[in-house]
């Protein structure tokens, strides 16, 4: 079946394609279905059953694949399968660059066909074999509207001169795709409200967010399952002020797992003054006065574009894409889009 759909895909002239994951019950995030839409019909492949999916992925990757909000599949595909589209047409930033509100997939259905999609199914749980007949439904709505609805947004797209715009920017999420963000260890375990820990309450937090990952991915489950971020945050606090044995653990915590936790709040208490990670507050970045003035400028006529074109300022440029601008414009516009560098040129002098 999966080989008859692979050569279905080689010949298709469009491929609506979507992907189901876990995220709420599974650590890391597991790929739980993939929708494919072709002119013959709908079709579900199942990522969880022993199938070759080589001769799938090798169809696809020559086809243009019709995604809406493509970033998580596309980082969801590569990871599992290594695979990366030659090309996408995203219709969500399709969407965003017509200015169209909300973008939405079930407010898009209902703007161009009148058709309410029931969401419902958003948080089911993707895992469970077999699916229930609801389920199966509202996985096979999420690719079926997709080729449709790209034919009109790219009709669209062509008559306002925005259609090299909308590649350029399909083309950088399977960039982006591409390659893996920098990982900040140092980042990841300062949790939300760890800027009121002292160095030795944050160098117990850092040995229990390793020991809450451990735990995680052992049980498949998500960090805050095994313990609440906040709570970690508060044993860290405690355990810097008194011995770890009189903690009070949440009632869902088993004893094999308070045993763990006792152990890394020890090796927290343990560890010398100069390996005790320092507090570090979110800071913006500093501009100088005339750096200022020249951002605040660059966002004056950002403004002022997006309103006359009826786009979300943002995907000109953001915030921060402001003040890169302000501080370098030559080395930041060459990092930017074309159309996102070219709108903002007049800002170079």
């Amino acid at each position: 079946m999966l080989a008859e759909l692979a050569a279905q895909i080689a010949v298709a002239p469009w491929v609506g394609i979507d992907t189901e994951a876990d995220s709420l019950r599974s650590y890391p995030d597991k790929l739980c279905l993939i929708q494919v839409t072709v002119p013959s019909g709908d079709f579900l492949v199942d990522p969880m059953a022993p199938l070759d999916m080589g001769p799938f992925f090798v169809a696809l990757r020559d086809r243009e694949l019709i995604f809406h909000g493509a970033d998580y599949d596309l980082r969801l595909l590569r990871r599992y399968y290594g695979f990366l589209p030659g090309s996408v047409f995203d219709t969500m930033l399709a969407s965003r660059l017509l200015g169209i509100e909300p973008f939405g997939l079930a407010a898009l259905v209902e703007r161009f066909f009148g058709l309410k999609l029931v969401k419902s199914a958003q948080k089911a749980d993707w895992r469970q074999r077999p699916l229930p007949k609801m389920m199966i439904d509202y996985a096979r709505k999420d690719s079926h509207f997709l080729p449709e609805l790209a034919g009109i947004l790219r009709g669209s797209l062509v008559e306002r001169g925005r259609l090299v715009w909308h590649q350029q920017l399909c083309a950088r999420s399977v960039a982006d795709a591409s390659v893996d963000p920098p990982e900040d260890l140092d980042e990841r375990w300062r949790l939300k409200g760890s800027y009121r820990l002292g160095p030795r309450a944050l160098g117990i937090l850092r040995e229990l967010w390793h020991w809450r990952e451990r735990e995680a991915i052992e049980a498949s489950k998500p960090p805050f399952f095994v313990v609440a971020h906040e709570t970690l945050v508060g044993m860290a606090a405690s355990a810097a002020e008194r011995e770890p044995s009189g903690i009070a653990f949440p009632h869902y915590v088993r004893e094999r797992r308070r045993h763990g936790a006792m152990h890394a709040m020890r090796a927290g208490l343990a560890l010398p003054e100069e390996q005790l990670p320092t507090n570090k507050r979110p800071r913006g970045r500093r501009l100088t006065w005339a750096q200022g003035e020249r951002m605040e400028q660059c966002r004056q006529r950002r403004d002022k574009i997006a309103m006359e074109l009826g786009l979300d300022a943002s995907l000109i440029a953001t915030r921060s894409d402001l003040a890169e601008l302000a501080m370098d414009w030559e080395n930041h516009a060459a990092k930017m889009m074309n159309w996102q560098a070219e709108l903002l040129a007049d800002q170079a002098s």
